[in-house]
């Protein structure tokens, strides 16, 4: 445990971000899955659902959770499966 002040406080602000970083990578894992299940079934919402999918992979991008190209690949994969269950 750390004796210093700062350091004492870099302990509980990193302790936050981590639970926050957590939290966000846990719903985008969600809605991925929820995305590929909605596609892969051919469900009522699969649309809804890579659309939910698509934003949450923007945010996790804009707030630096994943990596930009990562975003582009995983909203590219999930654009052609839709494209090949509506077809």
């Amino acid at each position: 445990m750390p004796n210093i002040k700062s350091a004492k406080k870099r302990v509980l602000v990193t302790k936050t971000k981590a639970a926050r970083n957590k939290d966000l990578k846990s719903n985008l894992k969600t809605a991925l899955k929820k995305a590929e299940l909605a596609v892969e079934t051919n469900a009522d919402n699969k649309e809804e659902a890579v659309k939910a999918a698509v934003q949450k992979l923007d945010q996790a991008w804009s707030k630096g959770l994943i990596h930009k190209n990562k975003a582009a690949r995983k909203k590219s994969q999930l654009a052609t499966k839709l494209n090949k269950s509506n077809a």
